[in-house]
This record gives C-alpha cells, sequence and structure tokens, in this order.
C-alpha cells in the first residue's frame, strides 16, 4: 500500500470521472473499459500549462502545448470550468480529445462552465478556423463564445471548427472526428468538415446561435451523421452574453443558411432544427460534388425557405418526418427545387405551415414525391400551394388545410367551414409527367393541369367552392 498525492488522487479522480460520464459523449462503446491508471497517465490540464481562465489572457499557446504534449500517445485535454481567451486558433491532433466540463449542452444562461473565447478572423472569412480537428479526435462539453462580437454590429470571422486533412499534407485525410455537447453562443461561421477529404464524422448535441452558417458539410467519402443539433436566437438573446433577441433573429433570418450539404456520401441527419434562418437545409454542389442522404424528424421555424436544393446526387435524399415553416420573408416558400437540380427527392410524412407564397416550387428536372405530407398556408393568397415547372412528380395521399382567421397559436381551429384554404396544384406545360392520387383538403383539392394526358389525376377528393354552413 502507498499513499497517493493530493495532485495524482486529484487526477485519478477528473480520469474516472471522464471516463464514466463524457466518454458517452465522444462515442466511446458502453463495454470498453479503460484502467483508471492509464487514462489518468493520459489527461492533461490545460493550467497546468500556463492557461489563465481571467477572460483576458491569451491562452492560444498553453492550450496548443496541451494538445501537442497529448498526441504523443493520445489523451484527453481537459478545459476547467473558467473564460479561457484564445487570440489565436488551435489544431486538435490526431488522437486528442479536448474536453470541457459541460456535460450537455448549456442554456443561454447562467454564462458558467467550460467557456472558449476566441477572437481571430475578425472580418476574414477564409481565415484559420479557431479549431481544426484532425483523424480520431474529439471535442466535447464546452461553450464557445466570441467577445468582440456585436449584435449592432455583427461582422464576419471564420469557421469555428473544422474537420479536415493537415493542408500542409494534400494527400491526408481525416476519419472519425467526433463534436459533442458543444453550445455555440454567437458562431458566424459554425462548423464545416472538408474540404479535403474525410468520413463517419459525428456531430451530436450541439446547440447554439450560428449567424450566416451553421454547419457545412462537404467531400464526405463515408456515412456522416448529424444528430440532435438546434440552432436558436434564444442562445444569442441574453444579457449575460450581451445579446439581443429581436437583432439577432433579425439578422438569423436574413443571413443565416442553418445545414448546407456539398459532396457527401449518404449522410444520415436527425433531429436537428432551426429558428429563424434565411435557409433552413441547402444542397448544392462543390468542387467534389454533391450530396444523398437521409433525413428524418428535421426542422425549420421562421424561415424564408426552409429546403433549396441546387444540387443532389442521383440517388437522392430521403426526408421523412419533417417540419418546414416559412413567413412572409425572402421567397416565403418551404420547399425550392432549383432549375439546377436533378435526382431523386422524397418527401415522406412531413408538415409544410406557416404564412407563405407557395408550399413548394418545383423547377428542376428532378423526380419529386410528397408521400402523407400536410399542407397549409396562413396568408389569404390565390397562389397555389405546389407549383410544378418542369420534371416528374408525385403527389399521393396528401392533405390541403385550411386556416381559420380566428385560429389562436396551440390551439385547434374553431368553426371548420370558416377555413380559407388557397388553390391546391399546378402542373405547368413543361412537366414531363404528374401522377397525383388520393388527396383531401379543408375544402377538397383543385388541380389545374397543362401537360394533358402525361397527367395521372385520381381519387382526389372534389374542391368544394361553397361549403355549406352547419
Amino acid at each position: 500500500m502507498y499513499s497517493l498525492s493530493w495532485p495524482r488522487c486529484r487526477w485519478l479522480a477528473v480520469a474516472s470521472w471522464l471516463v464514466t460520464v463524457l466518454a458517452p459523449a465522444v462515442s466511446f462503446a458502453a463495454s470498453t473499459q479503460i484502467a483508471v491508471e492509464g487514462a489518468a497517465n493520459g489527461v492533461y490540464n490545460i493550467a497546468d500549462f500556463g492557461a489563465v481562465p481571467d477572460g483576458a489572457t491569451d491562452n492560444t499557446v498553453a492550450i496548443q502545448k496541451a494538445i501537442d504534449q497529448a498526441s504523443l500517445k493520445g489523451g484527453i485535454v481537459v478545459v476547467p470550468v473558467g473564460r479561457w481567451l484564445c487570440r489565436g486558433h488551435l489544431e486538435v491532433k490526431s488522437g486528442v480529445h479536448l474536453a470541457g466540463l459541460n456535460v450537455a449542452p448549456v442554456s443561454w444562461e447562467p454564462a458558467t462552465g467550460s467557456i472558449l473565447m476566441p477572437t481571430e478572423g475578425r472580418d476574414s472569412e477564409d481565415a484559420a478556423p479557431f479549431i481544426e480537428m484532425r483523424s480520431s479526435s474529439s471535442l466535447t462539453g464546452l461553450t464557445i463564445f466570441y467577445p468582440e462580437q456585436k449584435v449592432d454590429d455583427i461582422r464576419p470571422y471564420p469557421w469555428t471548427i473544422q474537420i479536415r486533412g493537415n493542408p500542409a499534407n494534400k494527400s491526408e485525410v481525416s476519419f472519425d472526428s467526433t463534436i459533442a455537447d458543444l453550445t455555440l453562443i454567437n458562431s458566424y461561421n459554425g462548423i464545416r468538415t472538408g474540404p479535403t477529404e474525410n468520413g463517419r464524422h459525428r456531430i451530436l448535441r450541439v446547440n447554439g446561435c450560428v449567424l450566416r452558417r451553421g454547419i457545412f458539410v462537404d467531400w464526405t467519402g463515408d456515412i456522416g451523421r448529424l444528430q440532435d443539433v438546434q440552432f436558436h436566437s434564444h442562445f444569442w438573446a441574453n444579457k449575460a452574453f450581451n445579446g439581443n433577441w429581436d437583432k439577432v433573429f433579425s439578422y438569423m433570418q436574413q443571413n443565416l443558411e442553418a445545414f448546407v450539404f456539398g459532396r457527401t456520401d449518404w449522410e444520415y441527419v436527425t433531429n436537428t432544427f432551426v429558428f429563424p434562418a434565411k435557409v433552413g437545409y441547402k444542397f448544392v454542389a462543390t468542387p467534389n460534388g454533391a450530396c444523398n442522404g437521409q433525413f428524418s424528424g428535421i426542422g425549420a421555424d421562421a424561415t424564408a425557405t426552409a429546403v433549396l436544393i441546387e444540387a443532389i446526387q442521383p440517388m437522392g435524399l430521403l426526408i421523412s418526418n419533417g417540419e418546414f415553416n416559412s413567413h412572409q420573408a425572402g421567397p416565403a416558400t418551404q420547399v425550392i427545387v432549383a432549375k439546377s437540380a436533378r435526382g431523386n427527392i422524397r418527401f415522406v410524412n412531413c408538415g409544410f405551415w406557416g404564412p407563405v407564397e407557395h408550399n413548394a416550387v418545383l423547377q428542376g428536372e428532378a423526380f419529386v414525391s410528397f408521400s402523407d405530407c400536410y399542407f397549409s398556408n396562413d396568408s389569404d393568397t390565390r397562389q397555389y400551394s405546389i407549383e410544378v415547372e418542369r420534371g416528374k412528380v408525385q403527389i399521393q395521399n396528401c392533405t390541403f388545410g385550411g386556416v381559420d382567421t380566428r385560429h389562436s397559436p396551440g390551439h385547434e381551429d374553431s368553426i371548420a367551414n370558416s377555413l380559407s384554404q388557397p388553390p391546391c396544384i399546378y402542373l405547368g406545360p413543361e412537366v414531363r409527367s404528374a401522377i397525383v392520387r388520393g388527396n383531401n383538403g379543408a375544402h377538397g383539392v383543385d388541380i389545374k393541369s397543362e401537360i394533358g394526358s402525361r397527367a395521372i389525376l385520381s381519387d382526389n377528393e372534389p374542391r368544394d367552392t361553397q361549403p355549406q354552413n352547419k
């Protein structure tokens, strides 16, 4: 038997806590057993390398020294509670796990916990990201707040976090990086992967306010995962971080592209949400290619456009159980399939609502289907809910709802025959084919088709132009 010194006892306790509490957040298998003695030898506290949590001392060099030391054999770099200013950027090297003590994302108050405060890159989106992550690294348990970003003068900054290979080695790829349990208070550009090849990224339980871009995925050659991510203006609304609800909401609705997907070979996206945004989910082509993926339980609220599809891979998008709300801002249309889009797009069991011009406008030569979806519009308009200009479309088993002008938010409609319902479906002359079957509506379903026999229309509830009072 021997007695342990206090510092050694302290680090054994920290190591044990990290293994039992933080391990799930960085996706360690539940069956993994790590000896406390071994874990303690791989735990590094940034304070032991000269970092000071006073919100004024530049800690960039001290934190990087801790990371460099941990990278020699692999290990955990601990960011204790405090405000850790960084005037430079960090590289989380392979095998290193940068871990704060926030075991879950925190709310917009109190302003406590493990907080990193970057300042580098003001007015330069192309500057070095605050944190670059290499293969087999993780980032967890942290709040990130830009102290020099002001709600009255929002300025561009580079990406807060980027997963990529080392730019000094053009052949390097980055696989199996994990971001979990993070809060982003006011990132201008949040998280991105690429543009170099990467794979199997895991972005889990991230919350916060992002201003220009939230998450941008590119050149993911093996399945990436986004899960339990919520972006909201709330997180930079509190005085604890010098926020303001109205100003942040307005900026996000006019500027934010929350989830952007370039090249990714099957992206699994589950339980993600944004409020508000200019674009909720955007699909683009980069020099690396475009996206295919599964999207389940996703949402976008208070948007100008909830889903904008400019380019996808032929296998396309599988979107299920989504809810999409747009306001009278910008195009005021929840789904836009641009002229440049090709491939397959499937919406199943999704809800579209809010004051809009259209629920969907389909302009590209894509295959688009809506199945078991709900469409409604809070605006008094004669614009069609779904306007199809090109491509092929299937609309089946959907409901076109109406809106009660006396409706109270959060409550059911009061009088069914007072519902206002815009016209439902327009098929323009350049549409190649349409199958529209088994749909109903508050006052039935009206369809205007200009494609003759290229439209198969059957078993749709007739439009009731003069509903009877009860």
